[in-house]
């Protein structure tokens, strides 16, 4: 297996005003003044809160990341942000394609596809989310239904990096709900994304691409988690959001 830096994510999602994002971020920069060998540690915040988190991080070693952007540089966007303008806070990651996002705001493949596009000429890294509901699961579609949402968010998509671009599995039915795909699900669908990958942009880019799990990711489970050959890390919802689960996270992923 590839020697792949490992990549624990917190997504803050729609959480913590302005005092409350000093607060975390002050107290994941003291849980993480350093970070395990083969380790990456990323953050991303709500919009409001990512010049004040970059300013509390700037000594720890955590990177800053959005959870949004549109593909235009700039314009009559009511209410969006745009690539050079998420660069010009600090960030260098940016999440696209959420399950929230493609339900709550009917976002498409298509709309993934120009963020992921606009995101690496801009020289920032998507991290690509795809996953499947329940009912998809249940009717046994679900390594076909994930597998069609990568090939048509990353299609055409020019890196010759695999740091360029993140993917994150993360099963609909398991965000937020303390149900969590086992090491062993996880594990069929990251490598089936890592198939699809290698048939898009070679073996060798493939190989590096970081393919992430996430869906009620926590303490107890990541060890066993990143134990799998194609599970490079999480993206964490509601354990990023206290300082001691997150940091406990980075620790045991690199144990």
């Amino acid at each position: 297996m590839p020697n792949r830096t490992l990549l624990i994510a917190g997504n803050w999602k729609m959480n913590n005003d302005v005092a409350e994002a000093v607060k975390l971020a002050d107290e994941l920069a003291q849980a993480l003044p350093e970070v395990p060998a083969g380790v990456e540690v990323l953050v991303c915040p709500p919009t409001i809160d990512i010049t004040t988190v970059h300013d509390r991080i700037q000594a720890a070693p955590i990177a800053l990341g959005a959870q949004n952007v549109y593909w235009e540089a700039k314009g009559a966007f009511t209410g969006e942000s745009s690539c050079d303008m998420l660069k010009s806070a600090g960030c260098t990651y940016c999440i696209i394609g959420h399950s929230e996002r493609r339900d709550y705001f009917h976002e498409t493949d298509e709309d993934q596809n120009k963020k992921a596009k606009a995101l690496v000429a801009a020289g920032l890294v998507p991290v690509f989310c795809c996953g499947e509901s329940l009912e998809v699961r249940e009717a046994g579609t679900y390594v076909e239904h994930v597998v069609n949402q990568v090939k048509a968010g990353l299609a055409g998509l020019e890196i010759t990096c695999p740091k360029q671009v993140v993917v994150a599995y993360e099963p609909i039915w398991a965000i937020g709900t303390g149900k969590t795909a086992t090491a062993e699900d996880a594990q069929e669908v990251c490598g089936a994304i890592r198939e699809t990958l290698k048939e898009m942009f070679g073996e060798e880019l493939a190989d590096g691409i970081r393919v992430l799990y996430g869906g009620s990711a926590k303490p107890g489970n990541i060890a066993e988690l990143v134990a799998k050959p194609d599970v490079d890390g999480a993206l964490v919802g509601g354990a990023s959001l206290k300082a001691a689960d997150f940091a406990s996270m980075v620790v045991k992923a690199g144990e």
